[in-house]
């Protein structure tokens, strides 16, 4: 006889748990554990890169590597205004919002918008720097940046520069590793995993900081995120010693130094042999390379041995940090072939809640701080023949509201502007760009992009371009996939390609 199926109420119940989710992760987790970990196992190295060959070679991660194509750049030096810069005191100029000065903001700018301190309705207002065209290029620069003008024939202006963040630290992550979150490559990493260095003794990333304070993103903008840590940038500094602890303490000797490094390292391979992780290859070259670096550091960061017009050209002040100490750094580090030079200078903020952060005040002891060695960076470039081949960026996380900010709907007391994501300029010169050109535009107030919309990826993705590499084939494997800079966006800027 057959059996008699069991029908009661806990044998229905029993039979369910069987059947559900969780039951079958509890009598299975041992298997899935074990199946995830093979596979993080297997993404930790990278498999791919932007090369049919190996992209690198683990025991000499910084050798020199050619690119996908001819580049038109060898380096690049970014500079970047933490804190984001008006583009309306500086390069967008708008006669209309100059007639709108002191109007109440018109409700169609406020409906379905998110800013990060403006509440209720608040005044529009007007350009506070006087604008001129300069160049025979006609590019619209402001009465802050006397010294730019000069240059306006070697930049091209991105006027519709646009981003999804408004707040400093996930804007600088975005434009600086393409991602909002911490975790990811940093662009000059991107660069100097994909290049090499074209000098062994120094690294192929640097990066300078000024301003009093780092960004807000802090030194994760710098980082490698997933990428072997010998491609992280190495912070430099433009007073005292260039790098803490470069110096060998009291009573080591050279040939000492070289004997515990040779020692350590020893110990690092054995426990490469036996571990294989690459990481530990990186730690090799990292030693190796600062023990190099104590020789040539010293050299390059020293700008005391500039002729007296080289200082007075970019107004240096050689012992004290400083923004234009910075700027010269970074030529004589690209002119000895160190492949990626960031600069980060702090204070660009300006919500008017103070007169050092106000449009009409801090604002131009800013741009009164940078201008001049802005503009000599790009004429002594020229000068050396070096302009050509050395991709120079300019700008900020955001732009800045054609309304004036009133935080928690009070108007500030002093002008200022509150974050803008969705216009503002950034510009390039040398490493292949046009000269004297202007890509993009903005709506008759700045408040939007029109014409010539490009976004952080599209600009990280015309940096590479310019450096010989397609962005989305420098590709890193990791979890599983291949990551690259752009992730899954970015187009290269060709307008303003030479």
């Amino acid at each position: 006889m057959a059996k008699q199926k069991d029908f009661s109420k806990e044998a229905i119940t029993l039979k369910l748990q069987e059947q559900t989710r969780r039951n079958f992760l509890k009598e299975s987790f041992l298997g899935l554990g074990s199946l995830a970990l093979g596979g993080l196992l297997s993404s930790c190295g990278s498999k791919s890169g932007p090369v049919a060959e190996p992209l690198f070679d683990l025991a000499n991660p910084l050798m020199t590597r050619a690119p996908h194509f001819a580049p038109r750049a060898r380096s690049v030096i970014y500079l970047h205004m933490a804190g984001a810069p008006s583009q309306l005191e500086l390069f967008d100029y708008k006669p209309e919002l100059l007639k709108m000065d002191g109007q109440d903001c018109p409700q169609s700018f406020l409906e379905g918008k998110k800013f990060a301190f403006i509440r209720g309705v608040p005044k529009m207002m007007g350009p506070q720097a006087k604008f001129a065209q300069h160049g025979e290029s006609g590019a619209w620069i402001s009465n802050y940046l006397p010294h730019l003008q000069s240059i306006a024939d070697e930049i091209s202006f991105l006027k519709a520069v646009t981003t999804d963040q408004f707040n400093h630290a996930p804007a600088q992550l975005l434009m600086h590793t393409g991602f909002a979150r911490l975790g990811r490559p940093s662009l000059g990493s991107w660069v100097t995993y994909g290049l090499g260095s074209e000098n062994q003794d120094l690294p192929g990333f640097v990066v300078l900081t000024s301003g009093g304070a780092n960004p807000d993103a802090g030194k994760s903008i710098w980082g490698s995120g997933f990428l072997p840590s010998v491609y992280q940038g190495v912070q430099c500094r433009s007073g005292g010693d260039p790098i803490l602890f470069l110096n060998d303490p009291d009573h080591v000797t050279r040939d000492l130094r070289k004997a515990s490094i040779e020692a350590i390292n020893a110990v690092n391979k054995q426990q490469y042999e036996e571990y294989g992780d690459p990481e530990t290859l990186s730690r090799i070259s990292q030693y190796e390379l600062a023990y190099r670096m104590q020789i040539a550091v010293p050299e390059v960061m020293n700008i005391n041995d500039e002729p007296q017009y080289i200082h007075d050209m970019y107004a240096t002040q050689p012992g004290k940090a400083s923004f234009a100490n910075n700027v010269l750094l970074a030529r004589k580090l690209v002119e000895k072939g160190v492949r990626f030079v960031q600069l980060f200078d702090w204070g660009w903020d300006s919500h008017g809640t103070a007169e050092d952060i106000s449009i009409d005040v801090g604002l131009v002891n800013k741009c009164r701080q940078t201008d001049k060695a802005v503009t000599a960076l790009i004429l002594d470039l020229k000068q050396r023949g070096l302009l050509d081949q050395t991709l120079v960026v300019w700008g900020g996380e955001f732009g800045r509201t054609p309304m004036a900010e009133n935080r928690e709907g009070k108007p500030n007391a002093f002008k200022g502007r509150d974050h803008h994501a969705e216009a503002f300029t950034k510009w390039m010169a040398g490493g292949g760009i046009r000269k004297g050109h202007t890509y993009g535009q903005t709506d008759e107030i700045g408040y939007s992009a029109v014409s010539g919309r490009v976004s952080p990826h599209d600009i990280q993705a015309t940096i590479l371009h310019q450096l010989g590499f397609d962005h989305e084939k420098l590709t890193y494997d990791f979890q599983g996939r291949p990551f690259r800079l752009t992730d899954t966006d970015g187009k290269v800027i060709s307008d303003i390609i030479a």
